[in-house]
């Protein structure tokens, strides 16, 4: 009756570790799409920085865009904020 138990126990103990990777394994596809999206926004704020650059303003790179203003304005505080990630990055780095 006792090795019952415990064959239940392992059993039981079995399925709750297959659900936990489950678990992990979704926790880390997560993860990774997330790093994805950050990335394909982080190039498509450069992008938009350029665009402004080449119509020369929001208005006119939200119209040849075909893009809202308050849009074009959130990718290039976005791309802003990148770049300043990237210079405190680098001066991190930099200091022995």
């Amino acid at each position: 009756m006792t090795v019952q138990n415990s064959d239940k126990t392992l059993s039981r103990k079995q399925r709750l570790q297959e659900k936990q990777r489950r678990q992990l394994s979704v926790v880390d596809t997560v993860d990774k799409a997330e790093a994805k999206v950050h990335k394909a926004e982080a190039e498509l704020a450069v992008a938009v920085t350029e665009a402004v650059q080449v119509f020369g303003d929001e208005k006119s790179a939200s119209d040849g865009l075909d893009m809202p203003v308050e849009t074009i304005r959130r990718f290039l505080r976005m791309a802003k904020d990148d770049a300043a990630g990237a210079d405190d990055a680098g001066e991190v780095v930099g200091n022995p």
